[in-house]
Formats: structure tokens, C-alpha cells, sequence
């Protein structure tokens, strides 16, 4: 599987598109995801895209999967790898539970211990970028 987050993600551009910081458990920035669905890695290189219809793309602006609208995760094959339930548990291709994006930020694995913020980030990109496609 190609790999779209440098993130354990993603996200502050100091120009016009606003964008959020994503940390690691230890709080130190790893990316950055602005709002337009660029992707950064903690230099302010672009290293991938989240399009507005959902498709997830690398820096070289490869497919390399989606996000659907019901929270259904898959490569670039259109196979599942994951979900994202409302409530922020994340689940991979066999509905176990492999860790949660709570509404503050906080994500965490499934032991509930943290493994990074992405505080502002939508909880489907941050389970993207924390989860399934790490670049």
C-alpha cells in the first residue's frame, strides 16, 4: 500500500489557506493539513492532497485511495482497508477496533493510550493520516 501521511498527519500555513497542526504523542509536529487538503510534513513540504470529493493523492498527485461520504476507507484499488465511525472509532477492513479520534483531537490507539493531536482536523483525514496511508 502507497503510503499519503508523513502524519502520524498532517496540518499552519501562515499564508491565506488556514491550516491545522498534527502532533505526535509527545506533542512535537510531524504535518501539517490545511484546509484545501494539502498535506505537509513538519518543513511545510506538500507530501500529499485530500480532494474535496474525497480521493486521496500523493505528492506526485497519484490516486492512492478515498475517504466515501459514509466513512469508508479504501486504497487505490477501491478496496476497503478501514472505517471511520461517527463517533470517531476507527476500524480496520475487519471492523476491529484499531484506535479512536476523539472530538477534542486526541487520537488514540486501540489500547485508548495516545498516539498524536490533530485538534481542528476532520476525524476521517486524521484516521487517514494516523491509520491507513502513512507516507
Amino acid at each position: 500500500m502507497k503510503k499519503l501521511l508523513i502524519l502520524s498527519v498532517v496540518l499552519v500555513s501562515i499564508s491565506l489557506t488556514k491550516a491545522q497542526t498534527i502532533e505526535s504523542g509527545s506533542r512535537s509536529t510531524t504535518g501539517y493539513i490545511k484546509s484545501d487538503g494539502t498535506i505537509e510534513n513538519s518543513s511545510h513540504s506538500s507530501v500529499g492532497y485530500i480532494k474535496s470529493d474525497g480521493t486521496i493523492e500523493d505528492k506526485s498527485r497519484s490516486t492512492i485511495g478515498y475517504i466515501k461520504s459514509d466513512g469508508t476507507i479504501e486504497n487505490k484499488s477501491r478496496s476497503t482497508v478501514g472505517y471511520v465511525k461517527s463517533d470517531g472509532t476507527v476500524e480496520n477492513s475487519s471492523r476491529s477496533t484499531i484506535g479512536y479520534v476523539k472530538s477534542d483531537g486526541t487520537v488514540e490507539n486501540s489500547s485508548r493510550s495516545t498516539i498524536g493531536y490533530a485538534k481542528g482536523v476532520k476525524k476521517e483525514w486524521a484516521a487517514v493520516a494516523f491509520f491507513f496511508f502513512k507516507f
